[in-house]
């Protein structure tokens, strides 16, 4: 949990949590358990049953240090955390529930177990539209949950939630088609983790289906939809800022 990485998603709970003028001090423990939830869906990915990765941020996976055993129990505790520091926060009743409910529909058949699952499927699709759909839920379902968390945790309306779900999509739709870029692009010491390993284990990527002008095409629409989903808030400059970075890293 605290072996570095970006912590995109307890900043956007914490963001968008501010943008509403809610209190960011009581949003912490929905943004703590956001990076729980994700981190042990990483430990899991990187399983010999699932992805058998070596690397993870630079560092050798969980299992490869302490052991498979270790590890699911390690991912099986961080989900089972991510939900009580919900529910032990100080945060009105409605509200804990409300975070808990975004991050159980990022976790479950809809977000990163459905999508892992489509992940290893032999002999899938080769189309946009299912990795599109794979994607949605394997990486943006996550990313969606921390911007309504954060609405969530301030109080604010379904309209200001829309919106959220709606940037955090489009965020996470952008993020996933320039990861699969650096897959090709990049090297292992600068992502800290293995590179062209989907290509090696035969998966489709956005790369296969689109060509890497595509995906930059692609980029640039996600972008843009991200754009128009915050432009209705007031002090919207940070996620912004945000989206331009994802596209550009």
């Amino acid at each position: 949990l605290m072996a570095g990485g970006k912590r995109l998603r307890p900043m956007l709970v914490l963001e968008f949590c501010r943008v509403c003028g809610g209190d960011v001090a009581a949003a912490l423990p929905a943004a703590c358990a956001v990076e729980m939830l994700h981190t042990y869906s990483l430990i899991h990915d990187d399983l010999p049953c699932m992805d058998d990765d070596d690397l993870r941020r630079g560092k050798p996976t969980n299992h490869k240090v302490y052991g498979e055993c270790t590890a699911v129990l390690a991912g099986d505790a961080l989900q089972a955390e991510a939900f009580g520091t919900i529910l032990r926060s100080e945060l009105p009743a409605e509200r804990r529930a409300r975070c808990a409910e975004h991050l159980a529909n990022a976790a479950g058949v809809d977000g990163i177990c459905g999508g892992q699952f489509m992940d290893m499927l032999e002999n899938p699709p080769v189309d946009e539209a299912w990795i599109a759909d794979l994607q949605g839920r394997k990486t943006g379902s996550l990313l969606s949950a921390a911007c309504a968390m954060g609405v969530a945790a301030a109080g604010a309306g379904e309209e200001k939630t829309e919106l959220a779900l709606r940037y955090g999509a489009a965020l996470g739709a952008a993020f996933q088609i320039r990861d699969d870029m650096l897959d090709v692009l990049s090297t292992e010491a600068e992502l800290g983790k293995p590179i062209g390993s989907d290509a090696e284990e035969g998966k489709v990527t956005f790369v296969d289906v689109l060509g890497l002008e595509g995906c930059r095409t692609a980029v640039e629409e996600c972008t843009r939809r991200a754009e128009e989903a915050i432009l209705p808030w007031p002090d919207h400059d940070f996620l912004l800022t945000l989206a331009h970075s994802l596209e550009e890293r």
